[in-house]
């Protein structure tokens, strides 16, 4: 009996001692699961960001799927600008030119007293070949007031566009070139703000404009209007 009492004792002691130390793994509470949290992605600014000409077009956000706002320095920014309304300026007047060489409208009399060549044989010509007949010293008169323009645009005007302070597209330092009638000093700044918008907003159309009607009789179907646009070439070399 005595070896049965103390084979029992040996084994109730192991048996305590293994649930001792079996107990906390075998009651310890689970773990919840750890879900990585999802970092917020940054917010994407382009320089363009604010700048005039974003309109129900695009949704009043700035379009600059290919980055190019952001490639330089605010300078580089201001040149872009600078160039934009430069060229909306350009196509404005060459689309209205368009439309008046294929019209017939022209000026009266001689265009050159040397050649005897008129400004009605000249509007009897398609758009393009109207420069190729202006005289050597016409079309010379011509890039030159161009020049003169840009020179003054680029030097006289002060704080420069690229520079602090500067306004891209600004020309009122050329007082007798810009708004020589004084439209502009009229106008509140809620309407020369509605004024500059649609100075862009035409002025990209008219980019779009200009190229389309040089192309159109040169590449059929380019345009599809029931249009008969004049033949001849899309393009023509200066002199």
């Amino acid at each position: 009996v005595g070896y049965w009492n103390a084979v029992k004792t040996i084994i109730a002691q192991e048996m305590s001692l293994s649930l001792l130390s079996s107990a906390p793994v075998g009651f310890a509470a689970p773990l919840p699961a750890v879900r990585p949290v999802a970092q917020p992605r940054p917010l994407t600014m382009s320089a363009a960001d604010g700048m005039e000409g974003a309109a129900h077009e695009t949704g009043f956000t700035t379009w600059d799927p290919l980055g190019l706002a952001d490639l330089g320095s605010p300078a580089t920014l201001a040149f872009f600008r600078h160039a934009e309304l430069k060229h909306c300026r350009v196509a404005m007047a060459a689309f209205t030119g368009w439309l008046v060489a294929v019209s017939g409208v022209h000026f009266p009399g001689l265009c050159s007293f040397s050649e005897g060549i008129s400004f009605e044989d000249i509007s009897q010509l398609t758009p393009m070949e109207q420069w190729g007949a202006v005289p050597a010293l016409g079309k010379a008169q011509i890039l030159l007031a161009i020049g003169i323009i840009e020179h003054q645009s680029e030097w006289k005007i002060k704080p420069h566009y690229m520079a602090a302070g500067g306004k891209p597209g600004d020309l009122k330092g050329l007082k007798s070139f810009w708004d020589p009638i004084g439209l502009t000093s009229k106008m509140d700044a809620k309407k020369l703000e509605r004024q500059r918008l649609s100075e862009i907003k035409n002025g990209r159309l008219a980019m779009i404009g200009i190229v389309s009607v040089l192309i159109a009789n040169n590449m059929p179907g380019a345009i599809p209007l029931p249009i008969a646009f004049p033949a001849g070439p899309s393009l023509v070399l200066p002199f």
